[in-house]
């Protein structure tokens, strides 16, 4: 494992009152950005030349901006582009293949993104909130709490940045270019809908009004928002859906998931089966393998005839557990059993291969280390990896 510089933060940031980000390009629409560059007195046509260099080509120094006017440079780049993400912390494992990186926010919000390189795509895992209200027991995140939502171009400039880092050819044995994004980092992505949508339609857009990605290659994770699901369905993109279940039965998802006790197992699963028939995309069934909770054979079995028949696909995700949690991951005997039972029922079956253990991988556990070393001012820093 790589460790990355840090870099100084302000521990006194995280109790100032949110403020709106700086609008940035990624933000708006092309006709969006051409009016903004006509407000400082340019031709509209220089907001295309600007996109083009963020989302084409990946750069954002006004100095590598030769075909616009070195007099126009900065003013141009410093509004169309102002600073979003700070780097915090970067850890880098699996020979350079996995990269997290820790971001604050200009309101000193902290969220997180992760780089996994394969050898046929290059995915990025990017976060749509800082924080996450859902309050799922398991998780980092959900353990932290809600701080807001991001914007639209918090979001899409995550995707930005790690494609850039792909480009650079430091993944070895990946293609240099991004090809996949999961909305799987921080955050419920549809409990901040309007902007994740907007962001997915940046990144799926060609350059330079975005990222130009397939919208195949895009999954959007949500614990079973199902007003959002049948509302996502209607917004004529073919993006997947991840359902994050968890478990099969009411009694149990109503304490991993307390979404559920709000909408059940039952409504929540119908909603994605609606989904999948309006998409003809299947949907990937989100289920973490929970030692003595969630990993009993009758509970396969139950969610076996749950999916069976259904255009669906089952991702069984070994625990990465927190610092201090009582949770744990199942053995890998009972993992194994549970697979064979889900296969035996007729449901299409992976378990996720897993990244960054020894960089704090899952999902806000990098924020939470943060946050346990801001809030020993009198101590000196360490990194954790």
């Amino acid at each position: 494992m790589t460790s990355l510089p840090l870099i100084p933060v302000d521990p006194d940031a995280r109790g100032r009152r949110p403020a709106l980000p700086p609008r940035h390009l990624a933000d708006l629409d092309l006709p969006g950005r051409q009016a903004l560059v006509a407000e400082l007195g340019e031709p509209a046509f220089r907001a295309k030349q600007v996109s083009n260099h963020y989302f084409g080509r990946l750069v954002r120094d006004p100095a590598l901006m030769t075909d616009l006017p070195a007099t126009a440079r900065e003013r141009l780049a410093g509004t169309l582009l102002p600073t979003l993400l700070t780097p915090v912390r970067e850890l880098a494992c699996d020979d350079g293949a996995t990269r997290k990186a820790l971001w604050r926010l200009h309101d000193g919000s902290l969220v997180e993104s992760v780089l996994m390189g394969y050898p046929d795509r290059v995915t990025v895992c990017i976060s749509s909130q800082a924080g996450c209200g859902m309050a799922c027991p398991f998780c980092a995140t959900g353990q932290a709490g809600l701080t807001r939502n991001l914007s639209t171009a918090e979001i899409v400039d995550q995707a930005v940045y790690l494609a850039g880092v792909a480009a650079s050819g430091v993944v070895a044995g990946s293609p240099p270019r991004l090809s996949h994004v999961v909305f799987m980092g921080m955050g419920e992505p549809l409990a901040n809908y309007s902007r994740v949508v907007a962001a997915i339609r940046r990144l799926v857009a060609p350059a330079p009004e975005g990222l130009g990605l397939s919208q195949r290659h895009i999954t959007v994770s949500t614990v079973g928002l199902v007003p959002a699901i049948r509302r996502l369905a209607s917004e004529d993109l073919s993006v997947t859906l991840a359902l994050s279940l968890h478990a099969p039965d009411d009694e149990l998802r109503d304490e991993l998931v307390p979404v559920n006790q709000r909408w059940k197992v039952s409504e929540v699963l119908d909603a994605a089966w609606d989904y999948a028939t309006t998409t003809g995309r299947r949907v990937s069934i989100e289920y973490a393998m929970i030692k003595d909770v969630n990993d009993q054979p009758w509970r396969a079995d139950l969610l076996g005839r749950l999916l069976a028949g259904k255009l669906a696909h089952v991702n069984l995700i070994p625990l990465n557990p927190t610092p201090g949690s009582r949770w744990d991951a199942s053995p890998k005997p009972v993992e194994r059993e549970f697979v064979r039972r889900l296969r035996d029922a007729g449901v299409s079956t992976t378990v996720r291969d897993t990244r960054g253990r020894e960089i704090d991988g899952a999902c806000g556990q990098l924020a939470a280390a943060e946050d346990r070393d801001t809030e020993a001012p009198g101590e000196e820093r360490r990194d954790r990896a």
